[in-house]
This record gives structure tokens, sequence and C-alpha cells, in this order.
């Protein structure tokens, strides 16, 4: 069963979603093939690298409600094994990570660079709109870091991207993480790990008819 995930590196239920669904899987006696699809949270241009704690509490009403919303995450995270420091996040436009997904994808490396992502931001506050960031994260995950700095700084996998992005939009995905089964079923949500079991078991029978 091919399993896509559209998720953006920037949004923290993304990375429960992922790790729920590991969990998942590790109960799931099925052949899976896991697909990243991209999709943004927020595609405005960031110029400058701001302290997320900072734009969310402009974009929530205010620093003592989005610290509040941080608290709660963070303890969901925790629950899953996940170390998220929201204090040490920066804001980021995620349109080039997303293609270094792309780029890492086509060599084998995708587990390892999107989960390299989430870390960068959410443990280790990375900007992830740096490309001197992404290109020293790619050395770490095993890819060349010329070939990808000359990716990057080529318009290669641009239009692809582009295309991806509206291609979601055009799914219908508005939220994420959506996770696509089979590509007919769709699972929105950092659902519970009993949850997606039960749906990856639902699809396999559908699929199979029985």
């Amino acid at each position: 069963m091919e399993i896509e995930i559209y998720a953006d590196v920037v949004c923290p239920w993304c990375w429960i979603g992922k790790r729920r669904l590991e969990q998942a899987l590790a109960s799931y006696g099925g052949d899976v093939t896991v697909r990243y699809r991209p999709f943004q949270l927020d595609p405005t241009p960031v110029t400058e690298p701001r302290p997320l704690v900072e734009a969310m509490a402009a974009k929530f009403g205010g620093r003592e409600r989005a610290e509040a919303m941080f608290a709660q995450v963070t303890q969901v995270a925790a629950g899953v094994g996940l170390d998220m420091r929201f204090d040490r996040a920066v804001q980021a436009n995620t349109f080039e990570a997303h293609r270094l997904i792309r780029y890492a994808t086509e060599r084998g490396l995708a587990e390892e660079t999107v989960e390299a992502l989430y870390a960068a931001h959410f443990t280790d506050g990375v900007d992830l709109g740096s490309r001197d960031a992404l290109v020293e994260l790619a050395g770490k995950v095993g890819l060349d870091e010329t070939e990808v700095r000359d990716h990057l700084d080529s318009p290669v996998g641009r239009r692809e991207v582009a295309a991806d992005l509206t291609a979601a939009q055009q799914l219908g995905v508005s939220s994420v993480p959506t996770f696509v089964l089979a590509g007919k079923y769709a699972v929105t949500g950092a659902q519970e790990p009993e949850t997606l079991l039960a749906a990856l078991s639902e699809v396999e029978r559908r699929e199979s008819g029985t």
C-alpha cells in the first residue's frame, strides 16, 4: 500500500503525526511505501529570520496565547518521544526545504531528510529558510553537499514543487498532516496510532475485496 503524507516541516502536528504513523506501521503486517508530498502552511516569503514565538504571537493574539499553545503541543510531542523547543524555533518559508526533500527522494534518502528537517526546526532552532543550513543538513544525512548546493542554486525542481503544491490544493488538502492511503482514502490530522492502524487495515480489506 502506498501512503502519501501531505505535510510541512514547520508543522508540529505533522512531526507528531509522522511518529504516530511509524508506531502504527510497527504493528501493521502489510507492505507499505511512504511518499512525502509538499504543503506550505504559510507560503509568504520570510525576508529575515524571526523567532517563531514572535511570529505566532502576532498571528494568534499575543505572546501568552502563543506560549500556551506551544506548551500544549510540546506535551503531546513528548508523549511520542519528540523534543520540541519552540523557544529556539525560527520562522521560515519552506519552499526550498520541499525542494530538498524532492531531491533526497530521488536519491533514496527522503525519510532521513524529512526527519532531519523536523528535528532541525523544532529541536535545534535551525533556520530552514537558509540555503546554507539546508546544505549542511543534507550533508549530515548522506547527500553530497556540493551537489545539493548546485541543485538549490539552480531552478531545477522549482516548477515540480510548485505543481505539487497546486495539486494538493486541487485535491482539497487544506490541513496537515493528511495521509492518503492507496491513492483514495484520506485521513486528516495527527491521529492516534490505533486509529491509523485501523484505517490501514480497513483500506487493505477494501482494496483486497474481502
